[in-house]
């Protein structure tokens, strides 16, 4: 009988758990931004650009990092924008869009 090692993966996606996460919170932020928990979308939607961003610029796929800065810009909780209204709903969920792709398409090598 031949052992059977397992293989690994070719790849890893990394940025997939913070995008779906961040992508959830976006859905739920026209919601969830009546109430006292907007401050919450904020931190959470930019931490996730930051992270996610970061593991795009580490599979060398370098333009994730410019969008999800922007992104970080725009959902910053330290000098929140008071944006309001139906394109900041329509961006929340461009923006959730985004993130599920990022963690669809961000892809390392595994090691």
């Amino acid at each position: 009988m031949a052992s059977r090692e397992p293989q690994t993966p070719a790849f890893q996606r990394n940025a997939f758990l913070p995008g779906i996460l961040a992508a959830a919170v976006l859905f739920l932020a026209p919601v969830i931004l009546k109430t006292d928990w907007s401050a919450i979308v904020l931190y959470v939607v930019a931490i996730g650009a930051l992270i996610v961003g970061w593991f795009g610029v580490q599979a060398r796929q370098w333009w994730w990092g410019i969008v999800f800065l922007a992104i970080a810009v725009l959902w910053n909780p330290v000098y929140p924008f008071d944006f309001d209204g139906t394109v900041w709903t329509v961006a929340q969920f461009v923006a959730a869009l985004v993130f599920l792709a990022a963690g669809v398409l961000i892809k390392s090598p595994s090691v």
